[in-house]
């Protein structure tokens, strides 16, 4: 039972970590806690990248010094990891940049005083 638990242990972290972040979108009151909100949220997708890619026993896929046969660890797994870093932190710094303006517009970061805005 243990190991079924540690085997799984991973995927109920990006589980969990999901589901709070979504929770912190759906009930934020104000843009920058939104914005750290979908952060971790994002950071679900980590958690849920390196269970997959992980293999026991498995090396790195450097395949010059290592003997055939040998089991070596998914390198597109480790790429999707790596755009998944650049695409967060472009998401999050285009969030804080609309989160400015939308501050120095209104004077608030409260969704709610937000709908009076106009184009």
């Amino acid at each position: 039972m243990l190991k079924l638990l540690l085997d799984h242990a991973p995927y109920m972290v990006a589980i969990w970590l999901f589901f709070w972040g979504l929770y912190g979108v759906t009930t934020s009151r104000n843009l920058v806690h939104l914005v750290i909100c979908v952060a971790i949220l994002q950071s679900s997708t980590y958690v849920l990248l390196l269970a997959i890619g992980y293999q026991v026993g498995a090396v790195a896929p450097i395949f010059s010094d290592i003997p055939t046969g040998t089991p070596a660890v998914d390198p597109v797994v480790q790429a999707l990891m790596l755009t998944d870093v650049v695409v967060e932190a472009t998401v999050m710094a285009l969030l804080l940049a609309l989160a400015v303006q939308a501050h120095k517009r209104t004077g608030s970061l409260d969704p709610e005083e937000m709908r009076i805005m106009k184009g």
